[in-house]
């Protein structure tokens, strides 16, 4: 589930008869739950807009979402082979481990 750019993970409380989620994407801590579905969802919109607001009044900036950027630590022989590599290819160091994570990820989709 998505909403205002935060990802929720739900799972099932099988003993609870309940759906129950939480953010990924945010060291927040913002959990919710539901008996259906539109319950679900409903408090996950809830969860959200209660933390941004409370941001809001706390006049603190909401976690970011992913900005598209990330340190990657690699064994310096690694980095090598990489640089040179995409060297060869003649693309970028930043365009060949984008592609190469597009691949993996869409390979497993």
């Amino acid at each position: 589930m998505t909403y205002k750019g935060y990802i929720a993970q739900v799972k099932l409380d099988e003993e609870a008869k309940t759906f129950y989620g939480e953010i990924l994407n945010s060291s927040a801590i913002i959990h919710f739950r539901g008996e259906s579905v539109s319950a679900l969802e409903r408090s996950f919109h809830e969860g959200v807009d209660e933390y941004l607001e409370t941001c809001k009044e706390e006049g603190i900036d909401p976690e970011k979402t992913f900005s598209g950027e990330f340190r990657l630590r690699i064994s310096p022989e690694l980095h090598k082979k990489v640089f040179l590599y995409a060297k060869q290819e003649h693309i970028s160091l930043n365009s060949f481990v984008k592609e190469s994570l597009e691949e993996k990820v869409l390979k497993e989709g």
